[in-house]
């Protein structure tokens, strides 16, 4: 199947990174529906998916976008006058094109901008073309389709499809307002509008062309700080000026839309540094932001109105965020721009309830603001979270965490001397992890980081890349020299803090950083357009695809590393309140991880999403329900019970889910194994008396159908039994001195009785638990000595409490029988609630119920030697989690295939034990009342 070592390993890690991203990454990862039945998984599905991502990648199309067909062709280009060798990729709303040569040509074809798709004749100099026209009147010609109708006919069924869904709706001043008005006016460069999108109230309908518009407009005046001294306003603006004017004569030869050639000319004027009056407009069209703007009129607008005036967490976090938002701008120094930022980050967390709202979001949105409306800004911020930064903006920032990881790859490669030197990744992951969250905007003067996020626009996260090799590049020699991490931290915050733009219309920034001293020698001035020149030549050769699997990689390798620190945060927490060993304990913990695992891979439908949570605390993170609970007891208890250990477990997991959502973490399954294991003989009974009263033991208990469950025991025979020596013992006496020792120790902490149906449970548990021990014939004997002797007390129990209200003659009969009634006071509470006064005046309540106390068990346990070596013997769990570690898949998968039929193994033969067993077990009579 597989010809080298390398396709080996490239599908071993397209596995695991769909496997890690399933179970792990669950907040953001949508599994693609060919990959659904793990058993069913194909390399070419693998395939698929991984060109799917590359796709979704180099063209940052949505993500849910599906790549349909890949084909070669050729595209004409009129700037080169000649046809470009490339593939054409078709998805649900796109037709794209990539030149084979990396960065020649690109194209992005939106199917709601396109008009038709037509074939044209075919011949010798142009095999099998069409032509893909689009509304602002330009035509695209692609040749050399293979299977050029089938393709034409599928793109046609797509077109009237995205048509039929979301009708174009253009009007000659909408078109030129959204699409075509990417030359505004110099002027636009000194006012900037922020727009209240959905504040209609009834003051609306004033009279007067403001009470017309049902929007309320705020404007706000996006200050142009004065010149620096360094440059004359008219040097500057002439630079604007020539840069206006490239992008002009680029707009008329390339195209000035969404569908416009991108080619290496239009990244090297990115790189120059877009235009303050052009930058907006451009982001949208780089984003493709612009496509969503148009598809959705009204959509911000509803999402201000249903999401304004709510309170919950997130909106407390923005609201502590929006004065930090670029505290030192203008335009955020009132009411008027914290109220659009306000807007934009509540209508975001309320259309993406998955991301909320995170740290680093206010600072990138108050940026957009700067150069967008107020929609333009909530749709440019929906395209940086959900298609340009996947993963970034969430609980863990697993996004940012793996492009951190992928960049410390690239500084080994390309910077390998300094790499030696900073021997810590965790050194430079503190400096540079927030480049890649903050896109250098929290690190880097404004006017600088625009041009940084000019770049990003175009470029996505390679520019990222890129420019931060170029920075350490550039401090090589002085990192390398640092003495220690804080140095070398300062050496970068430095450099960053005086990185100018020449070019900007305003003055230099203030000073990110006030912890340098003034004897310290000036820091040389850097110009950001020098600087960025530099990473494009020097760094500009990494290419989406190696970007991608780069990314694969070391995805792997963080959710391990956070999986890791969860495990250790959990033993942590843990370990003060178990007897475990820390080895056993970390065997506990990945055996109780491993069949989460199991059942969230192998099970539909996929109960990942409720079970595993990173936003719980550690010891909550992973939690399984009764049947996973099952499994697990059957694997690891110390007390099996043959078949009645399934009823036991399902017991335990009711008495462990104590907020009762179906549902126990580690520490509860951990906590009733240490008991198990490691406790006092008096934590084991408790625990054993638990389990066998409500709410652990139910009336659906699945030993219901027990003949015993509705039997009353009779003891009405003498408690004499017959000894193996032929001797005769009486514990009458015995049973006095044990209720008058416990009238005087009774324990404070109170615990319901057991009743007779639930003290019969009890019983069959115990008789489980004896099963092919090797003491089993002494266990048998000792515990119907105990048996019996417990309904001997609950026989006295009843008629003490029943004999309250009774006459003195019925009071020395019962003497007669019992215990003195201060020797039996310990029954005095035995019955559920206290009687009440005038029980003579309700004889139906006057009857007490058989009932056995905690106390009255343990005491009785206590007085036979065997059964007090059989719960305080010392047990091992080594050799559990050692078969386990053999047993717990092939169980697995075993317990899948029977899952349907009736689960009734090892019933006969496990019948036949104990009825040959029985013959060696002490005679005791127990007589059913009907």
């Amino acid at each position: 199947m597989f010809l080298n070592l390398e396709e080996v390993f490239k599908v071993m890690e397209q596995l695991a990174d769909v496997t890690l991203r399933r179970l792990l990454d669950n907040e953001g990862f949508d599994l693609d529906p060919d990959l659904q039945a793990p058993s069913q998984i194909t390399k070419r599905d693998l395939e698929a998916r991984a060109q799917n991502e590359f796709f979704r990648a180099f063209f940052r199309v949505p993500r849910r976008e599906k790549l349909h067909t890949v084909v070669d062709c050729s595209l004409w280009t009129p700037f080169s006058r000649c046809h470009t060798a490339g593939r054409m990729f078709t998805s649900d709303s796109y037709i794209c094109f990539a030149s084979k040569e990396d960065g020649c040509c690109s194209v992005i074809l939106p199917l709601r901008e396109v008009v038709s798709i037509e074939k044209m004749e075919d011949t010798s100099l142009l095999p099998n073309p069409i032509i893909i026209s689009i509304r602002s009147k330009m035509a695209f010609q692609f040749i050399e389709l293979k299977d050029r109708d089938a393709l034409v006919e599928c793109l046609r069924v797509r077109l009237q499809q995205v048509h039929a869904d979301r009708p174009a709706r253009y009007h000659s001043s909408c078109e030129e307002d959204v699409m075509a008005h990417v030359f505004p006016s110099a002027s636009v460069c000194g006012d900037h509008k922020f727009e209240d999108l959905a504040m209609v109230s009834s003051q609306d309908s004033e009279d007067g062309e403001e009470g017309k518009s049902p929007l309320l407009r705020l404007e706000a005046r996006r200050a142009v700080l004065q010149p620096s001294s360094s440059q004359s306003p008219d040097l500057r603006t002439s630079r604007e000026q020539i840069k206006t004017s490239l992008w002009n004569d680029h707009f008329a030869e390339y195209g000035r839309t969404v569908c416009m050639f991108r080619t290496e000319k239009i990244r090297k004027l990115v790189a120059m540094g877009i235009p303050e009056s052009l930058r907006g407009r451009l982001w949208l069209l780089f984003s493709d932001a612009v496509t969503d703007l148009a598809s959705h009129p009204g959509y911000y607008g509803e999402l201000v109105e249903e999401s304004m005036g709510r309170c919950c967490l997130v909106t407390e976090e923005i609201e502590r965020d929006l004065h930090r938002s670029l505290p030192e701008h203008p335009a955020f120094q009132n009411e008027t721009g914290i109220a659009a930022l306000r807007r934009v980050l509540t209508a975001y967390a309320h259309r993406n309830p998955k991301i909320g709202y995170c740290q680093s979001m206010n600072i990138l949105t108050s940026v957009l603001l700067l150069y967008a409306k107020e929609e333009e800004a909530f749709w440019l911020l929906v395209a940086v979270c959900e298609r340009m930064l996947p993963d970034y903006f969430n609980h863990r920032v697993i996004g940012a965490q793996v492009d951190q990881s992928v960049f410390e790859e690239l500084v080994r490669e390309h910077l390998p001397e300094l790499a030696e030197h900073l021997q810590d990744p965790a050194a430079l992951a503190s400096v540079s992890l927030s480049w890649f969250l903050t896109l250098f905007l929290s690190i880097m003067p404004l006017e600088s980081a625009v041009h940084v996020v000019d770049c990003f626009f175009y470029d996505g996260i390679k520019a990222i890349f890129q420019l931060g090799l170029a920075v350490l590049e550039a401090n090589t020699q002085d990192l390398c020299s640092s003495k220690d991490d804080g140095q070398a931290l300062m050496v970068l915050s430095r450099f960053l803090d005086h990185i100018k733009n020449e070019d900007s219309p305003g003055p230099p920034g203030g000073s990110h950083h006030a912890f340098f001293s003034d004897d310290q020698e000036p820091c040389p001035v850097t110009d950001i357009a020098d600087l960025i020149r530099d990473a494009y030549e020097r760094f500009g050769g990494q290419s989406v695809e190696r970007i991608e699997r780069m990314r694969c990689r070391h995805r792997i390798r963080v959710l391990q590393g956070h999986e890791e620190t969860t495990k250790q945060n959990v033993l942590r927490v843990v370990t003060p309140e178990v007897s475990f060993p820390l080895e056993d304990l970390e065997e506990l913990y990945d055996l109780f991880k491993r069949e989460h695992m199991l059942s969230c891979y192998w099970e539909q439908p996929w109960p990942v999403a409720s079970r595993h949570d990173p936003s719980r605390p550690y010891a909550e993170q992973y939690r399984i329900d009764a049947r996973q609970f099952a499994h697990l007891f059957q694997l690891v208890s110390p007390w099996t019970c043959g078949a009645h250990t399934q009823i036991l477990a399902e017991r335990a997991f009711r008495l462990l889910d104590d907020n009762m959502d179906h549902l126990i973490e580690f520490k509860a399954f951990v906590s009733c194994l240490d008991v198990m294991y490691n406790g006092e003989m008096n934590e084991k009974i408790k625990l054993l008396y638990r389990l066998h009263i409500p709410p652990a033991l139910t009336e659906n208990d699945q030993d219901s159908q027990s003949p015993l469950k509705n039997t009353l025991l009779s003891t009405s025979r003498p408690l004499v039994f017959g000894k193996p020596n032929g001797d005769a013992a009486d514990y009458q006496k015995q049973l006095k001195q044990m209720i008058k020792d416990l009238a005087k120790e009774k324990d404070k902490t109170e615990m319901p009785q057991m009743s007779q149906r639930e003290f019969i449970q009890f019983c069959k548990t115990l008789y489980s638990m004896f099963h092919e021990d090797p003491e089993e014939n002494d266990l048998y004997q000792a515990i119907a000595t105990v048996t019996t002797l417990l309904l001997q007390i609950g026989e006295v129990g009843q008629r003490s409490s029943s004999s309250g209200s009774c006459s003195q003659d019925s009071g020395e009969e019962l003497q007669a029988s019992a215990p003195s009634p201060e020797q039996d006071s310990v029954f005095a509470d035995t019955h559920i609630g206290p009687a009440p006064p005038d029980a003579q005046a309700f004889p139906e309540e006057a009857e007490g119920d058989w009932t056995v106390s905690l106390e009255h068990i343990l005491a009785s346990l206590l007085t036979e030697q065997s059964l007090v070596n059989f719960f305080e013997k010392p047990l091992d769990i080594k050799s559990k989690l050692e078969n386990v570690k053999i047993n717990q898949y092939s169980l697995k998968t075993s317990e899948m295939s029977s899952q349907s039929q009736p689960e009734l193994k090892q019933d006969s033969s496990l019948l036949k034990k104990r009825v040959s067993n029985s013959k060696a077990r002490t005679n005791v009579s127990w007589v059913v009342s009907p």
